[in-house]
């Protein structure tokens, strides 16, 4: 166990844990963009049995935030009140049974379609197209290269602020496009995907093609989060995608300090290096601005932003 204490914190009103607890951690090092505020409490559990008891222990009130590989979020640079949790290796294991894949929440989602291709079950290749893991991915419904979660999911399980576990079908989780109607207090454990018979060879073609697409079209090489806006089409190909609008409206290099709209691919915003959180959360407000100017059309942020902004700043 190891336990970072400081006097009249949070931290000393815990409950002991066979994981880690570190006081004021600094989020930025977890986090694409590089940037941001620290956690008050950053809780890595050793496994399943661990964040279970210490849930049921905590008080209710205090606040628990999911944290992935942080591939596709923003941290307010004044940083996250109460617990920060941050799911490991314990919590990714990939298992198959059958045409069935169970992946671990904490499992990135490139290894869960390399897993397959190697297992010769096809399907999930488009995950390949996804930098993130597979609890945020069952949350937001992710999806890319004309696929999603959706559309292979057959059931996750969750655990609620309680430390109550619960198994939901597909049916039951109410997905629409990149959004499910799942409690957000809630935290996912594991999900399972259904898949059918492939020829690796074939599978891992398709995977390399998304991801040269990728490394053709999107700043992969960058610190960015991803596409920052939703599709206002709701990902239908008749009507102009978020890139396209932001593009009209004039918005592609445009700058915010540190922080840029790309000139590759002007959905994503990037971090030159010395930006901060409200510069990137600034710039992305001037790009809505801009586009509802534009094309009356106002852009729903995908990028999901955790944390109170800094004192004086909005």
């Amino acid at each position: 166990m190891i336990l970072a204490r400081c006097e009249k914190h949070l931290i000393d009103n815990l409950p002991l844990v066979e994981g880690q607890l570190e006081a004021d951690a600094p989020l930025s090092n977890l986090i694409w963009f590089r940037t941001g505020g620290k956690a008050e409490v950053l809780f890595r559990p050793k496994d399943e049995a661990d964040l279970i008891q210490f849930l049921q222990k905590i008080e209710p009130y205090i606040p628990v935030t999911m944290l992935g590989v942080g591939s596709n979020l923003l941290v307010r640079d004044g940083g996250v009140d109460g617990i920060v949790v941050r799911l490991g290796k314990p919590f990714a294991q990939i298992e198959r049974n059958g045409l069935e894949i169970t992946a671990g929440a904490g499992a990135v989602d490139v290894s869960v379609s390399n897993f397959a291709a190697k297992a010769g079950l096809a399907g999930l290749e488009f995950l390949r197209g996804i930098p993130g893991t597979i609890g945020g991915a069952v949350v937001m419904n992710a999806g890319a290269f004309g696929g999603d979660v959706s559309e292979r999911l057959v059931k996750a399980r969750f655990l609620d602020r309680s430390g109550n576990v619960h198994e939901l079908s597909n049916a039951e989780l109410g997905f629409t496009y990149r959004h499910t109607e799942i409690d957000p207090s809630w935290i996912v454990l594991s999900a399972t995907f259904a898949c059918e018979k492939g020829e690796t060879e074939e599978i891992q073609t398709r995977m390399d093609n998304i991801y040269k697409t990728r490394e053709e079209t999107q700043p992969m090489r960058t610190r960015t989060g991803g596409s920052t806006f939703k599709n206002p089409n709701h990902g239908k190909k008749d009507a102009p995608s978020a890139w396209q609008l932001i593009d009209e409206a004039g918005c592609r290099g445009m700058h915010n300090r540190g922080a840029q709209v790309s000139e590759k691919h002007c959905n994503f915003i990037i971090n030159n290096g010395l930006a901060t959180a409200t510069d990137i959360e600034e710039l992305g407000e001037q790009v809505r601005a801009k586009v509802k100017a534009k094309s009356g059309v106002e852009l729903q942020w995908e990028i999901r932003r955790i944390g109170r902004p800094l004192a004086g700043k909005q």
